[in-house]
This record gives C-alpha cells, structure tokens and sequence, in this order.
C-alpha cells in the first residue's frame, strides 16, 4: 500500500459545502475499500463514511446521512467527500483510510492506512 493524501479542507460557514479528495499512490487502489474518518479536539477519531472497492456499496455515519456523498474514481485513484449543509459540530480533522486487504467484504473492512489528515473548520 502507497501513500493517501487528502486535500479540500478549509473554513465554511454552516450551511455550505466542501468537497475532501484522497489521492492514493496505491496503483491497485481500485481493489481497496476506502473511507473517510474524523477527529474534533478533544474526542476520538470516528467514522464518516466508506465505499467498497467495487463501489456498489457505501456506508455512513448516523450524523452525515443525507448530508454527505462518498465517491471514487478508480481512473485517477481518489475518493471524494461531497460535504453538503455543514455544521459547526462537523468541524473536525478528516483523515482518508484505505483497507489493508484488497477485495475486502465491505463488512469485514480493517482500515490500515491512513492519510495525514486535512482541517474542516464549519463556523455558526
């Protein structure tokens, strides 16, 4: 497994939107589940959301449904967190993480990498 490196993050007011990008180096990427994790000050890290390796299947957290879209694209080796009505209870460090093994079930993914993370800052 390669390197995940996240970009996107930034300062939004609630309500609005940004969009997170995970570029992996892995060239077998598209063989990986991948998610999109999450740590506020103070708390520990959390899930947000992953999408299987073939990309039929995704999964959320109860506090994004709705509000956020996870997506890849296996062409150019990223996965993308549409992040839709933010709120300040959003603001976090998002980090990318890809499985450590390829063509995983989706429900027996076991995140192993991890990206150094990207700033999500949402003010009221």
């Amino acid at each position: 497994q390669g390197q995940l490196a996240e970009s996107g993050g930034g300062l939004v007011q609630a309500g609005g939107s940004l969009s997170l990008s995970c570029v992996a180096s892995d060239p077998t990427f598209s063989s990986y589940n991948m998610g999109w994790f999450r740590q506020a000050p103070g708390k520990e890290r959390e899930f947000v959301a992953m999408i299987s390796w073939s990309g039929r299947n995704t999964r959320y957290a109860d506090s994004v449904k709705g509000r956020f879209t996870i997506s890849r694209d296996n062409g150019v080796n990223t996965v993308i967190l549409q992040m839709n009505d933010l709120k300040p209870e959003d603001t976090a460090v998002y980090y990318c993480a890809q499985d450590s093994y390829p063509e995983n079930p989706a429900a027996l993914v076991d995140f192993g990498s991890w990206g150094q993370g990207t700033q999500v800052t949402v003010s009221s």
